[in-house]
């Protein structure tokens, strides 16, 4: 098949009139797990106290450094830490594995603290490889103080940030290992406080979060049929009823399209190969006008290309295409 590469741009209106979220003081955000798309959302760029979401990032990075099976010591600081706990005993030691499963399934800032000690050699450490991380990662309205998510004024993040902080974890095996694990036993037994994963509601992972200022926070990875999106919510007291009233408006309204067909495309000269099609959740029976832009290399012997595909100012999908002739 040949066709014209065409770039064209539409505003994207989403409308969400039946769900009823806490008033203006909270947010939410649904986004395509494939490319981080916002689907829906509301104040969803506003920075706001994230509580124990912020053990996604912690374990996230614990895991990129370390195996599962090494040891990590618990000092004085880990085991007196304040809020939730697994109860560590000070100048004992715990694999890695125990501590994320107690991280992410019981929200042990023993744990968080334990683990940032042991990766970042101190707490402050480990902070700054959490900042850098959301910096490489664009987070631009975040920012970390701690590894546990404790209240300080400083500690913020988004909507947004925190759903692409679980987009981009759950691309880790071990990560989506843990933070799906519904029941874990080692010498004890752990449920996860993640309420919709013991649901049928095709909840898979997600983490939890509450301090006073922050209130209610909770982050889940929902997949459905051939849609996977992550929904997202801050400061809302109804958010187990929320997050299923969202995926399932996620999946009343939006279904996979392809945007860009597999075959072969003409435009200024260039004839380029897609060999994989694109596609991304779309509104059902909408044709959505998006930006395509070609990125190629001025050298004349090149043979590979950069396709994008732009939500305003967005970048929603990339693939790399084959140049066939110029």
């Amino acid at each position: 098949m040949k066709k014209w590469i065409v770039s064209l741009v539409v505003m994207l209106f989403f409308g969400f009139h039946s769900i009823q979220v806490n008033a203006a003081s909270a947010s939410y955000v649904v986004i395509d797990a494939e490319n981080g798309r916002t689907l829906v959302g509301q104040n969803e760029h506003e920075r706001l106290p994230i509580a124990s979401l912020t053990k996604i990032w912690t374990a996230l990075i614990v895991l990129e450094q370390s195996e599962l099976t090494d040891l990590v010591y618990v000092s004085n600081r880990a085991a007196l830490v304040e809020g939730s706990s697994i109860y560590l005993e000070q100048g004992q030691t715990y694999t890695i594995d125990y501590l994320v499963h107690g991280l992410m399934m019981q929200s042990g800032n023993d744990a968080a603290t334990a683990l940032a000690e042991h990766v970042g050699g101190s707490v402050e450490g480990f902070v700054r490889l959490m900042n850098e991380k959301a910096q490489a990662y664009q987070l631009n309205n975040t920012y970390f103080t701690n590894p546990t998510g404790l209240h300080d004024e400083k500690h913020l993040s988004s909507a947004y940030d925190t759903a692409k902080m679980l987009q981009i974890a759950m691309q880790n095996e071990k990560f989506q290992k843990i933070a799906s694990t519904k029941v874990f036993s080692q010498g004890m037994t752990w449920k996860n406080k993640h309420r919709l994963l013991h649901e049928d509601v095709g909840a898979i992972a997600g983490k939890t979060g509450y301090t006073k200022v922050a209130s209610r926070t909770l982050a889940t990875f929902f997949k459905r049929e051939q849609k996977s999106f992550v929904v997202v919510t801050l400061n809302e007291g109804n958010d187990w009823f929320i997050h299923k009233e969202l995926a399932n408006y996620i999946d009343a309204n939006f279904s996979n399209e392809v945007i860009v067909k597999r075959g072969i495309y003409k435009t200024n000269g260039l004839t380029v190969e897609v060999k994989e099609p694109i596609e991304m959740l779309m509104r059902k029976g909408e044709k959505s006008e998006l930006q395509h832009i070609l990125y190629v290399s001025r050298h004349p012997k090149s043979t590979r290309a950069a396709w994008r595909v732009l939500d305003g100012k967005q970048v929603v999908a990339s693939k790399l295409v084959q140049i066939k002739s110029r």
